[in-house]
């Protein structure tokens, strides 16, 4: 299994971004797949999942109506959608794959890691 994001950056406050995370080894399907971060100082965080078998997808509250999380199977990656961010949301982002998803819960215990993608919001 192989995790490869892309798509960070450097944006404004206010501005957008869209990472993208292409899974290799497995289907999409097959797992739970999202998105999690983690500040300078600061615990790693869940920020947002899909569940295999339904697709229903999971935020933390801090983001909920400004990030978007998706996936195309057939090209087999996952992108989240960042909208309206905030300075506060920089971090770094990696994409994670088979872990619980839903209920409320992301990332508890994460089998398969990225490498992580930076994303700096300046204010």
């Amino acid at each position: 299994v192989q995790l490869v994001e892309s798509g960070g950056g450097l944006v404004h406050t206010g501005g957008s971004l869209t990472l993208a995370c292409a899974a290799s080894g497995f289907n999409l399907d097959d797992l739970n797949i999202g998105w999690f971060r983690q500040a300078p100082g600061k615990d790693h965080e869940g920020v947002s999942c899909i569940r295999s078998g339904d697709d229903s997808t999971t935020y933390i509250e801090s983001v909920k109506g400004r990030f978007t999380i998706s996936k195309d199977n057939s090209k087999k990656t996952v992108y989240l959608h960042m909208d309206n961010l905030k300075p506060e949301d920089t971090a770094v982002y990696r994409c994670g794959a088979d872990f619980r998803c839903g209920s409320g819960e992301i990332g508890l215990g994460v089998r398969y890691w990225g490498q992580g993608t930076q994303v700096t919001v300046s204010s």
